[in-house]
Protein backbone atom coordinates (compact mmCIF):
# COMPACT_ATOMS: atom_id res chain seq x y z
CA UNK A 1 0.00 0.00 0.00
CA UNK A 2 1.50 3.45 -0.89
CA UNK A 3 1.22 6.65 1.43
CA UNK A 4 -1.17 8.34 -0.93
CA UNK A 5 -4.15 5.60 -0.60
CA UNK A 6 -3.53 4.87 2.76
CA UNK A 7 -5.95 6.58 5.47
CA UNK A 8 -4.55 9.10 7.64
CA UNK A 9 -5.12 6.81 10.94
CA UNK A 10 -3.35 3.92 8.17
CA UNK A 11 -0.47 6.39 7.56
CA UNK A 12 0.19 7.01 11.21
CA UNK A 13 0.22 3.49 12.29
CA UNK A 14 3.00 3.35 9.21
CA UNK A 15 4.65 5.65 11.08
CA UNK A 16 4.65 4.28 14.37
CA UNK A 17 5.65 0.32 12.70
CA UNK A 18 8.70 1.68 11.20
CA UNK A 19 10.05 3.90 14.13
CA UNK A 20 9.83 1.08 16.48
CA UNK A 21 11.80 -1.12 13.82
CA UNK A 22 14.20 1.54 13.26
CA UNK A 23 17.52 1.23 15.13
CA UNK A 24 19.19 4.58 15.35
CA UNK A 25 23.18 5.02 15.63
CA UNK A 26 24.35 7.41 17.72
CA UNK A 27 25.13 10.45 15.05
CA UNK A 28 27.29 12.09 17.35
CA UNK A 29 29.88 9.59 17.52
CA UNK A 30 33.10 9.76 15.72
CA UNK A 31 35.44 6.73 15.69
CA UNK A 32 35.70 5.20 18.85
CA UNK A 33 35.33 7.78 21.26
CA UNK A 34 32.19 8.22 22.82
CA UNK A 35 31.02 11.97 22.81
CA UNK A 36 29.45 13.57 25.68
CA UNK A 37 26.95 16.20 24.67
CA UNK A 38 25.69 18.71 27.00
CA UNK A 39 24.02 22.27 27.06
CA UNK A 40 26.80 24.89 27.45
CA UNK A 41 26.87 27.94 29.49
CA UNK A 42 28.55 30.87 31.17
CA UNK A 43 28.52 32.02 34.70
CA UNK A 44 31.22 34.95 35.42
CA UNK A 45 34.35 33.36 33.67
CA UNK A 46 33.63 29.94 34.29
CA UNK A 47 32.48 28.08 30.74
CA UNK A 48 30.33 25.06 32.26
CA UNK A 49 28.41 22.21 30.55
CA UNK A 50 25.60 19.95 32.30
CA UNK A 51 23.33 17.55 31.08
CA UNK A 52 20.36 18.34 29.33
CA UNK A 53 18.07 16.34 31.13
CA UNK A 54 18.44 17.86 34.20
CA UNK A 55 17.06 21.13 32.73
CA UNK A 56 13.44 21.47 32.35
CA UNK A 57 13.22 24.94 30.46
CA UNK A 58 15.11 27.59 29.31
CA UNK A 59 13.80 31.33 29.57
CA UNK A 60 14.92 34.69 29.38
CA UNK A 61 15.00 36.35 32.92
CA UNK A 62 10.99 36.60 34.45
CA UNK A 63 10.33 39.93 36.25
CA UNK A 64 10.53 38.76 39.63
CA UNK A 65 9.19 39.61 42.92
CA UNK A 66 11.98 39.96 45.87
CA UNK A 67 11.32 37.75 48.91
CA UNK A 68 11.51 39.50 52.21
CA UNK A 69 14.04 37.81 54.56
CA UNK A 70 15.46 35.77 51.98
CA UNK A 71 19.21 35.10 51.41
CA UNK A 72 20.83 37.47 48.93
CA UNK A 73 21.26 34.98 46.04
CA UNK A 74 16.83 34.36 46.03
CA UNK A 75 16.08 36.60 44.06
CA UNK A 76 12.74 36.24 44.43
CA UNK A 77 9.63 34.52 42.79
CA UNK A 78 8.57 34.57 39.31
CA UNK A 79 5.45 33.71 37.53
CA UNK A 80 5.72 31.64 35.28
CA UNK A 81 3.00 30.81 33.36
CA UNK A 82 0.88 30.96 36.28
CA UNK A 83 3.35 28.69 38.93
CA UNK A 84 5.44 30.74 41.27
CA UNK A 85 9.04 29.56 40.49
CA UNK A 86 12.11 30.55 43.08
CA UNK A 87 14.52 32.48 41.12
CA UNK A 88 18.59 31.77 42.14
CA UNK A 89 21.65 34.45 41.27
CA UNK A 90 23.50 31.13 40.69
CA UNK A 91 26.58 33.63 40.35
CA UNK A 92 26.47 35.14 43.63
CA UNK A 93 25.20 31.14 45.20
CA UNK A 94 28.55 29.97 43.88
CA UNK A 95 31.07 33.03 43.51
CA UNK A 96 29.31 35.59 46.01
CA UNK A 97 29.41 38.19 43.08
CA UNK A 98 25.91 39.84 42.11
CA UNK A 99 25.51 38.72 38.02
CA UNK A 100 24.86 41.81 35.98
CA UNK A 101 21.70 41.77 33.98
CA UNK A 102 22.38 41.89 30.28
CA UNK A 103 20.30 40.54 26.91
CA UNK A 104 22.21 37.51 26.89
CA UNK A 105 21.19 36.20 30.26
CA UNK A 106 18.98 33.08 30.66
CA UNK A 107 17.20 31.29 33.15
CA UNK A 108 17.79 27.83 33.22
CA UNK A 109 14.57 25.57 35.14
CA UNK A 110 15.97 22.75 37.19
CA UNK A 111 14.19 20.20 38.77
CA UNK A 112 14.47 19.80 42.72
CA UNK A 113 12.81 18.15 45.14
CA UNK A 114 9.59 20.36 45.94
CA UNK A 115 9.30 22.11 42.69
CA UNK A 116 10.95 23.35 39.68
CA UNK A 117 13.54 26.00 40.69
CA UNK A 118 14.93 28.58 37.98
CA UNK A 119 18.87 29.58 38.06
CA UNK A 120 20.43 32.77 36.03
CA UNK A 121 23.17 32.25 33.83
CA UNK A 122 25.39 35.15 32.37
CA UNK A 123 25.40 33.07 28.65
CA UNK A 124 24.10 30.39 27.36
CA UNK A 125 25.94 28.71 24.23
CA UNK A 126 23.48 25.85 23.35
CA UNK A 127 25.46 22.34 23.14
CA UNK A 128 28.20 21.19 22.88
CA UNK A 129 29.98 17.60 22.00
CA UNK A 130 33.31 16.42 24.06
CA UNK A 131 35.25 13.53 23.21
CA UNK A 132 36.73 11.47 25.71
CA UNK A 133 40.29 11.99 24.39
CA UNK A 134 39.25 16.40 25.15
CA UNK A 135 39.31 15.24 28.69
CA UNK A 136 41.87 17.00 31.49
CA UNK A 137 42.80 17.40 34.89
CA UNK A 138 40.52 19.71 36.90
CA UNK A 139 41.78 22.81 37.71
CA UNK A 140 40.64 25.75 39.11
CA UNK A 141 37.47 25.76 37.34
CA UNK A 142 36.92 22.61 40.17
CA UNK A 143 37.93 25.41 43.36
CA UNK A 144 35.59 27.04 45.95
CA UNK A 145 31.97 25.94 45.85
CA UNK A 146 32.40 24.52 42.33
CA UNK A 147 34.46 22.19 43.82
CA UNK A 148 31.49 19.34 44.78
CA UNK A 149 29.39 20.31 41.72
CA UNK A 150 32.35 19.68 39.13
CA UNK A 151 32.01 15.87 37.51
CA UNK A 152 35.28 16.75 34.75
CA UNK A 153 36.71 19.06 32.63
CA UNK A 154 37.02 19.31 29.22
CA UNK A 155 39.18 20.92 26.95
CA UNK A 156 38.11 21.74 23.30
CA UNK A 157 40.13 24.76 20.65
CA UNK A 158 41.76 25.63 23.81
CA UNK A 159 38.67 26.74 26.02
CA UNK A 160 37.97 24.93 29.03
CA UNK A 161 34.65 23.72 30.05
CA UNK A 162 33.81 22.11 32.84
CA UNK A 163 30.42 19.58 33.52
CA UNK A 164 28.36 21.04 36.24
CA UNK A 165 26.17 19.17 37.98
CA UNK A 166 22.68 20.42 38.21
CA UNK A 167 20.93 17.90 40.03
CA UNK A 168 23.88 17.99 42.89
CA UNK A 169 23.38 21.21 42.92
CA UNK A 170 19.21 20.92 43.81
CA UNK A 171 20.21 19.09 46.53
CA UNK A 172 22.78 21.12 48.70
CA UNK A 173 20.75 22.08 51.58
CA UNK A 174 22.03 25.50 51.80
CA UNK A 175 20.37 26.07 48.04
CA UNK A 176 17.43 24.75 49.45
CA UNK A 177 17.32 26.53 52.40
CA UNK A 178 17.16 30.50 51.01
CA UNK A 179 16.06 31.51 54.28
CA UNK A 180 18.06 33.91 55.85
Amino acid sequence: MNAVSMTPFERLQDYERRSLTHVAGNPLQAGEGAQWRGLAYRIGQRRLVSDHTHVVEILGVPSVTPVPGAQPWLLGLANVRGNLLPVVDLRQFLEGQRSVQHERQRMLVIRQPGGDVGVLVDELYGQRGFDADQQIQADELAEGRYATLVEQVYCQQDERWAVFNLERLARIPEFRQAAA
